[in-house]
């Protein structure tokens, strides 16, 4: 496991590779709008329409969905919704790929930043809490790594979320990636813990986009039993 994860690490950013990744993200521009019986995601859809056209007006590749990259340095101690929500701090939004990467080129990597602290990308709308109105019926699958290849299959992991390249892309709210003292942990949240089907699509998703190794373990965890343990990450309901 340890070999392959290494590895992966180490890869270099060649020319190759990022004209793979840039077709990922290029990919998502050509787009088609799903219509919708609710006044509500009507309303989004047309909103989403409007954005790309401009976008496209203004010689960019827009992406199905607008982001969100967020903060959190946590505070040790019992979490509370409002100490938590007071510490999380949004940094950029972007809804183009060109967007994105001038976004994420300015990020502090991973391995730079303390512990404990979290960075979440969310789509716009959907803010990084339990509680909140797209996250409260859902879950996330979680991912537990050794800190020296964390930051490798966080990019693959957003590039993969930015690029809509995830099943069940409907579903998705976000991903987070949590510093911790002697981990760093991947999670994707979604909208319906009880879909499973979804949930378990999005998990094979997870492991086929990352290359993940068949030694990595996935655990899923509905937010509501977050909210019950007050804990993200133990108690895990299912595992995979």
């Amino acid at each position: 496991m340890e070999s392959v994860a290494e590895k992966k690490e180490s890869e270099i950013h060649n020319d190759s590779n990022g004209e793979n990744t840039q077709q990922t993200l290029d990919s998502s521009s050509s787009l088609s709008t799903t219509t919708d019986n609710t006044n509500t995601n009507n309303s989004i859809s047309k909103e989403a329409q409007e954005r790309q056209a401009r976008d496209l007006k203004a010689g960019l590749h827009p992406l199905k969905y607008k982001f969100v990259f967020w903060y959190t340095r946590r505070t040790p101690g019992v979490r509370t919704q409002t100490s938590y929500e007071d510490n999380i701090k949004k940094i950029v939004d972007f809804s183009t790929v060109e967007g994105f990467w001038v976004s994420y080129c300015h990020l502090a990597r991973p391995s730079t930043l303390p512990s404990p602290t979290d960075l979440h990308l969310f789509k716009e709308g959907i803010r990084p809490l339990w509680e909140d109105s797209a996250n409260c019926n859902g879950g996330k699958w979680i991912i537990r790594f050794k800190k020296v290849v964390s930051g490798r299959f966080w990019e693959d992991l957003i590039l993969a979320l930015v690029g809509d390249q995830l099943d069940y892309g409907d579903n998705i709210c976000g991903a987070v990636l949590s510093i911790r003292f002697n981990e760093d942990i991947l999670s994707v949240w979604n909208r319906n813990a009880s879909d499973h089907q979804a949930v378990m699509a999005l998990r094979d998703a997870i492991k086929r986009h990352l290359k993940l190794p068949h030694s990595y373990l996935m655990e899923y965890k509905p937010h509501d039993a977050s909210l019950r343990d007050n804990s993200s990450y133990r108690n895990t309901w299912l595992r995979g």
